[in-house]
């Protein structure tokens, strides 16, 4: 037989750019706004969430390419594209898309916010009653706080804060009739939209507000129809509102920084003074006041969005607190899972008619007592959010804060609420006198101001705080709890894929693994020996622990599946992650195909890898599931001829998180437990209502059901499921 020509998998044309592979994941996210099957408030929340990711964008990766273009980087990735083919790629991607998302907010979705009784109108567009009732808002509550700044040879160009509104003022000076420009800011310390009372200037039922549930308009208008009480004795010809993104990514070296803390502190407050990547304006702007603007700015026409309409759609989140439920998804409630039903039963026993009541030892001994003696039975897995955080995991470490038998608590808090009820465990852990190590990753970009503000309050109460490894990122979801107990120390473990967030916990799917494995307690042990002290542990029972066995492991799980497949037998990969980059794990995963071996990748967001390609990738599929709750857990399954493994954790398969990362997967070994999980893959990988199946050519095409039936997704699925196992219990 002729030789098989020899394929080269480095070759560019096998890999996506992993920003325009970013932007197609928002594009899937804005497409729930414009789907008529998404309830109306949710339409606007999805918008909302799109607008609020492309500024991360713009102030992380775009500010990254930049920098890059600015250093003279020509160096591309795996797909080859250099910085600034990069950034003339996102502008030419995205410029269409957000005129998309405006327009179609302006024109479809205002509509029908009128037709269900939400009037967001415009200034002109109020009787006079309500334009009066508005400007006395206007002078007493926002022009007490607005401060008009001019600018002209006697006054630079005033400092203009990332993300926030303003508005450019042009003015006629009416004794020198000298035209001049000035800047307002429109401030924060307001809604976004300011509502009217819905009675107000109806005359008859006939009126078009009447019935309103809502009737307001955006703030920024209230401002500019009242300008002239900033500027008094000039003429106000015209008001254009604008919007700038500033680079926000931390320049920090680590392995220099004496103080961590006070190091990234310092940062912070030199991230508001990063360098300006974005201007959004709208439509209509006079081309000389827009390049006035970008002058000023440093910025190129590439760099600029003429946009319809309003700026700034993450306002559009306030809407999500009107009290339609009927424009809304159905309220969920999280569940107890059926494992913890004992422990829940048994504080019933203490509650009296759901009082606040005073615990003492009898009830915290007791209580925790169950708890742990479920974790020995076996062990058990949590899904958020559809088993409640609450009565799982806080209950959990809230449990150990207060259990005599309990001797230390260690956990890792990448991101966790303002409010914390872990953290507040943890500070009565350590009041209780148990030993409490924590390490807080000062370094979780946008939350570092608010785990400075935790890392304080812990060592205050004398709770060991350390910040991680130098030059690491620690992204792990772990706690390890030391009791003691009759036949000796024993230690409780939680293993998650998502963070110690009670908040987050109702909105991002996760899962959880709770266990009193022997080898998991030792590794959880040493994989915190070396977060907290001096240690080059490079070898693990069981976890696999970037960036020292993570990697390694995964390929070599690859090429058992490859091996398989090559002697005849079954060769199967399903991955279920955030992201997938990492070159080389790619193509170990076009090897695998290669070698007939079956791959199905369920990757929410970033995906490098080209699935179809034939001869390299034809037996690679690869879907992104969209929806409700943000698909946040990471899964491995490898077949492994008749004999599966699972394996649930922190880590993505992206460099970063293999190489630069403290991250931690922990093997399922209960039969039952890894059954749980192939259950959850083969439900996700037959939706047919939130899954996007990615193509050839880097596009993706939502799964349609078949005609007559509901195609119900997974979310709602696995909520239908959770209810029919409590009705069970």
């Amino acid at each position: 037989m002729p030789a098989r020509k020899t394929i080269d998998l480095k070759n560019r044309q096998y890999y996506f750019n992993r920003s325009l592979s970013w932007l197609e994941f928002n594009k899937r996210v804005l497409h729930e706004a414009f789907d008529p099957r998404t309830p109306l408030l949710e339409r606007l929340k999805f918008m909302a969430i799109f607008s609020a990711n492309l500024d991360e964008f713009f102030m992380v990766r775009v500010a990254g390419l930049k920098q890059q273009v600015e250093s003279n980087i020509l160096q591309g990735g795996a797909d080859g594209m250099l910085p600034q083919e990069q950034l003339e790629a996102v502008r030419d991607y995205l410029l269409p898309v957000v005129k998309e998302q405006h327009r179609f907010f302006d024109q479809d979705l205002r509509s029908k916010l009128a037709q269900a009784g939400i009037f967001l109108v415009r200034f002109p567009e109020l009787k006079p009653e309500q334009q009066a009732y508005l400007t006395n808002y206007f002078e007493t509550q926002i022009f007490p706080v607005l401060t008009p700044l001019a600018v002209d040879p006697a006054h630079p160009f005033p400092y203009i804060s990332s993300l926030s509104l303003n508005l450019a003022v042009l003015v006629r000076d009416q004794t020198t009739g000298e035209e001049r420009l000035a800047r307002v800011k429109v401030p924060n310390g307001f809604p976004r939209f300011i509502d009217l009372p819905t009675d107000l200037g109806k005359k008859d039922k006939k009126d078009e507000y009447a019935g309103a549930h809502w009737l307001g308009v955006p703030l920024e208008e209230v401002i500019a129809h009242n300008l002239v009480s900033l500027f008094p004795g000039m003429e106000v010809l015209a008001y254009y509102p604008f919007r700038i993104t500033r680079s926000a990514d931390l320049e920090l070296e680590t392995d220099k920084a004496d103080d961590l803390l006070i190091a990234i502190e310092q940062e912070i407050r030199k991230r508001r003074f990063g360098s300006v990547v974005r201007l959004e304006v709208q439509n209509g702007i006079p081309p000389l006041l827009k390049q006035t603007l970008m002058e000023e700015m440093d910025l190129q026409e590439m760099d600029v969005y003429e946009l319809e309409g309003l700026l700034c759609l993450n306002g559009l989140f306030s809407f999500l607190g009107l009290p339609l439920p009927e424009h809304k998804d159905p309220d969920w409630h999280p569940l107890v899972p059926s494992s913890f039903h004992r422990v829940e039963e048994r504080e019933s026993f203490f509650a009296s008619d759901n009082e606040v009541k005073t615990l003492g030892t009898d009830y915290w001994e007791s209580t925790a007592a169950e708890l742990f003696s479920l974790i020995r039975e076996g062990d058990i897995l949590v899904h958020h959010p559809y088993h409640s955080f609450a009565a799982t995991v806080q209950r959990f470490i809230t449990l150990a804060a207060h259990d005599p038998q309990v001797l230390a608590i260690k956990m890792t808090l990448y991101r966790t609420s303002g409010d914390s009820p872990i953290v507040s465990a943890l500070i009565k852990a350590a009041e209780n006198g148990k030993q409490v190590a924590v390490l807080v990753e000062l370094k979780a970009r946008f939350d570092e101001e608010n785990n400075i503000l935790w890392a304080r309050k812990l060592e205050k109460v004398g709770v060991h705080v350390v910040y991680g490894v130098p030059g690491l990122k620690t992204h792990t979801k772990t706690v390890l709890v030391v009791r003691q107990e009759p036949g000796g120390i024993r230690r409780y473990v939680h293993i998650g894929t998502g963070n110690y967030n009670p908040k987050t916990a109702g909105l991002y799917e996760d899962l959880g693994l709770f266990s009193c494995q022997d080898a998991l307690g030792a590794d959880l042990s040493e994989l915190f020996n070396v977060l907290t002290g001096y240690s080059r542990q490079r070898s693990y029972r069981k976890l696999l622990v970037a960036p020292v066995t993570m990697r390694d492991r995964m390929m070599e799980l690859i090429q058992r599946e490859i091996a398989h497949a090559q002697a005849g037998g079954q060769g199967r990969i399903i991955a279920k992650m955030n992201a997938i980059t990492d070159t080389q794990l790619i193509q170990a995963l076009y090897q695998a195909s290669q070698a007939g071996v079956s791959i199905d990748l369920i990757i929410r967001g970033m995906c490098c890898l080209r699935p179809g390609v034939k001869g390299v990738s034809e037996n690679i599929r690869v879907i992104s599931v969209i929806g409700r709750f943000l698909e946040h857990s990471r899964i491995f399954y490898f077949e492994n001829n008749g004999s599966p493994e699972y394996f649930i954790g922190s880590a993505d398969w992206r460099s970063r998180n293999l190489d630069r990362r403290v991250e931690a997967i922990v093997p399922i070994e209960d039969p039952a437990i890894g059954g749980q999980l192939k259950e959850l893959l083969d439900l996700i990988l037959a939706d047919h209502r939130q899954a996007w199946e990615l193509q050839l050519d880097g596009s993706y095409r939502q799964r349609q059901p078949a005609e007559g039936t509901p195609g119900q997704g997974t979310h709602q699925m696995l909520m239908d499921r959770a209810l029919k196992e409590q009705a069970l219990h």
